[in-house]
């Protein structure tokens, strides 16, 4: 198969995944292979709601518009262009999936196929609706590609890569496990964001999209505000306030009130607009419905703190503040050349 027909077949996943993106599902005529597939699509991300508390229809919806976003001609030939894959050897490649947000290992299982090589996924528990019935959509559109996708809820076997991602508990297991094979193991990151007190009020609105999006389950989400000292909070607190339905979610509201108990009781300083809470601490990592802060005082050390701590964060959002940075309201949509951990898994695929 050749590398315009895996872009061609993927192109068309993306025209069928740009139907479910809205908050109106719209069956559209001209996608391929439509009434196979529509209706039973439907039904799949009924069936990931049900499963997931945290898979809403919202959350699903805006992460198939993300895919579907990427998944068109100009973007993957972009992202593609400076790779030759004429050499490739097919392997197989073991993918063991997280589950925190819908679809989140989709890139992996994308750049393995669109790289040529064949796919052993072990999905997470928490979201194994969506992937295998796309997968099935793909194989329909490009017949090439049955035989190349494969499923198992087995510990995995027979395989030549491995791209791994989990909590760091699991991450050591996964480097001792895979020590004989090429891989790539993620583990926890968290995504940061620099205030300076000159944001605009259009800025703040826009980080609360990289806070509160996927109720803040991803290592894209913001967990974390680095502000200057004496910083003010009020106009951040009017920024976000629209988002305050968040709290009529179940599954949020008994975090926020979890979390807060705790706080409470342990005499913690916080400060909290009745849907968020912001805790001074020092770790990048903070439980649903909270938010960390640190006071810094010079710019400079703060660029050396982030960089020395750079194996922690997976974003960093601001505005002219430091190299690679996320304009605020970007975190969690990823281009397709935007690689987890900054780790570049075509050139890893390339390479075994």
């Amino acid at each position: 198969m050749h590398l315009q027909e895996r872009i061609n077949a993927f192109v068309k996943l993306g025209d069928f995944l740009g139907q479910f993106s809205n908050k109106v599902i719209t069956k559209q005529n001209n996608v391929e292979l439509n009434d196979l597939f529509f209706d039973g699509f439907k039904h799949q991300l009924k069936l990931a709601e049900e499963h997931n508390g945290w898979f809403t229809k919202e959350n699903i919806a805006f992460a198939l518009k993300n895919w579907s976003n990427a998944l068109t001609q100009t973007n993957l030939s972009k992202w593609l262009s400076k790779y030759n894959f004429n050499e490739i050897s097919p392997k197989k490649v073991a993918i063991i999936m997280a589950g925190n947000i819908p679809l989140v290992g989709f890139h992996d299982f994308l750049s393995v196929l669109i790289s040529g090589h064949h796919v052993l996924v072990k999905q997470s528990s928490n979201d194994k609706q969506l992937l295998p019935y796309l997968a099935k959509y793909l194989e329909y559109v490009e017949p090439n590609f049955k035989g190349n996708i494969s499923f198992t809820e087995e510990k995995i076997a027979n395989f030549d890569a491995v791209i791994a991602t989990g909590s760091n508990n699991t991450a050591r297991y996964f480097e001792y496990y895979f020590k004989d094979k090429p891989s790539i193991i993620r583990n926890n990151r968290n995504s940061v964001a620099v205030l300076t007190g000159n944001e605009t009020e259009d800025d703040l609105k826009n980080l609360s999209e990289d806070i509160f999006k996927y109720y803040g389950l991803g290592c894209r989400n913001v967990s974390k505000l680095f502000v200057p000292k004496n910083y003010n909070f009020d106009a951040f607190f009017k920024a976000i306030y629209h988002w305050h339905p968040i709290i009529e979610e179940t599954k949020y509201a008994n975090n926020y009130d979890y979390n807060k108990a705790v706080y409470l009781m342990s005499e913690f300083d916080m400060l909290e607009n009745g849907f968020l809470m912001l805790k001074e601490d020092k770790s990048y990592a903070s439980p649903i419905a909270t938010v960390f802060y640190e006071f810094y005082d010079d710019t400079n050390n703060l660029k050396e703190k982030l960089k020395s701590d750079e194996q922690h964060i997976q974003c960093i959002v601001s505005n002219g503040f430091i190299e690679n940075e996320v304009s605020f309201g970007q975190t969690q949509k990823p281009q397709l050349w935007d690689y987890a951990d900054s780790v570049n898994s075509v050139e890893f695929l390339l390479s075994i």
